[in-house]
């Protein structure tokens, strides 16, 4: 049994089909790069497995269980956590403040401030600073970690380089390292696709809503992620 299963999973924006039907197994301590253009469908998806985003049909399943239904809050008390695009920290509250705020399910896992602070050391020397005078890369470093403070066994990542300076992004894909060490199994979105195939176990190009290619990114070549990612060949692909 998978740890993640979507069956024929469909998200829609009123009358806009913004996911359709898309199937997928991901296994526990599995990591997952999803790439695509914009409006692929790729942050839908992620808010969708959040609790953020009703399915209009379809089934979510973690280790079996049917969540499709399942509000957000209670999604975050059985392990999956969400870095929206964009970060969405409170501004007005400290680094610490925003890291001890999503604290929960104490005991379950390992995450704890220190551990935090420890895998993400940009942040120590800013821990009392207000999270509105961040940098991108320190904002981000801040999701992430306040993300981990719900010790999640799913952990979404949406647009983890969005924005940010190129030695901001090695600094957050540094630090990602001591977050897969745990064995967290995580679903990344991520435009620098390099980066995120480097990190993942497996790759998923989305376009227009559907799953138009899957492997192992060492083993896709520069023209197939092409050719999936502008939509020049239309038949789904999978390698082995």
């Amino acid at each position: 049994m998978s740890f993640l299963e979507l069956e024929d999973l469909t998200l829609r924006h009123g009358l806009l089909e913004a996911v359709h039907g898309v199937s997928l197994e991901l296994g526990e301590g599995e990591v997952l790069a999803l790439v695509g253009a914009n409006g692929a469908g790729k942050t839908t998806l992620l808010r969708g497995l959040a609790g953020a985003h009703r399915p209009a049909a379809g089934r979510i399943l973690l280790d079996g269980r049917d969540i499709t239904r399942m509000p957000a809050y209670k999604r975050v008390h059985i392990g999956i956590a969400l870095v929206p695009e964009g970060r969405r920290l409170f501004a007005n509250l400290t680094v610490e403040e925003n890291l001890r705020v999503a604290a929960c399910n104490p005991g379950r896992g390992h995450w704890t401030l220190e551990r935090v602070l420890e895998a993400f050391p940009m942040l120590g020397p800013l821990r009392r600073q207000r999270a509105a005078t961040l940098s991108g890369g320190e904002q981000q470093a801040t999701a992430i970690g306040r993300a981990l403070m719900t010790n999640p066994r799913l952990l979404l990542l949406d647009e983890v380089s969005l924005g940010l300076a190129p030695i901001a992004i090695e600094a957050v894909y540094a630090s990602l390292k001591a977050v897969l060490a745990e064995g967290t199994t995580v679903l990344l979105v991520d435009q620098d696709f390099t980066r995120a195939a480097a990190i993942a176990h497996r790759v998923v190009c989305m376009l227009e809503g559907r799953f138009v290619l899957e492997g192992k990114g060492s083993e896709l070549t520069r023209e197939q992620i092409t050719e999936a990612y502008f939509g020049l060949g239309r038949t789904v692909e999978t390698t082995a």
